[in-house]
């Protein structure tokens, strides 16, 4: 597990302390401001940071559900059927089309086609750094505010379920743990959370570290 303070905000909070401390704007490619975020960060052996331009671009949704009893994450467990990244827990998204023209655009898209959620429940917060996978991608994390009652329809050639996690667990560092594999002939380390059930890691995971990182200052 990793140091830190917890933190447990309600819904409000959370969406004041987004739009102070996220960024206003997609992050730029090259932004030579804020330092690519991803898979090549905190590795037992130094890794080459993966090369921005030629990453393909994508775009998730962050989105908080405004519960009454404390905010949710809203994630998803991904088809077992998939080639890539199967039956694993991720934020609904996926790659940027050329007529999206943000990553916004691409979040909500993705969204409604993968779980069926109505884009009119969702406001935007904000951005985080972009983050970039040793798959070869570069995802624009969008964080947003999702705003019940709403229903949902699920895709399931490209999703097996939604589910909600609390705010309060994935913004605990005592529940970020650093675990490893190997990966190519080499030891790779990652970030993981362990909720019940439900195991989130990898990119997802260090998102959410991202996410914790930002919003404690």
């Amino acid at each position: 597990m990793t140091s830190g303070k917890a933190l447990n905000l309600s819904a409000e909070v959370f969406a004041a302390l987004a739009r102070e401390r996220l960024r206003p704007e997609p992050p730029l490619l090259g932004d030579v401001i804020a330092r690519p975020r991803g898979d090549h960060e905190n590795q037992p052996q130094p890794v080459p940071i993966p090369d921005e331009e030629r990453a393909v671009p994508a775009a998730v949704l962050i989105g908080v559900v405004a519960r009454a009893a404390g905010p949710t994450v809203l994630l998803t467990q991904r088809s077992a059927a998939l080639r890539n990244h199967s039956a694993q827990v991720a934020f609904p998204g996926g790659r940027v089309d050329a007529v999206d023209g943000s990553p916004v655009v691409t979040a909500l898209r993705e969204t409604e086609e993968e779980i069926g959620l109505a884009r009119e429940h969702v406001r935007t917060l904000g951005f985080l750094d972009a983050y970039l996978t040793g798959t070869g991608y570069r995802i624009v994390p969008v964080v947003a505010l999702v705003e019940p009652p709403f229903s949902l329809t699920i895709n399931h050639n490209e999703v097996d379920e939604a589910f909600e996690t609390p705010l309060s667990f994935l913004l605990d560092p005592a529940n970020h743990k650093r675990e490893g594999r190997e990966w190519q002939g080499h030891m790779r380390t990652y970030y993981a959370m362990s909720f019940g059930d439900r195991y989130i890691w990898g990119a997802t995971a260090g998102i959410i570290r991202n996410l914790y990182e930002r919003l404690a200052g």
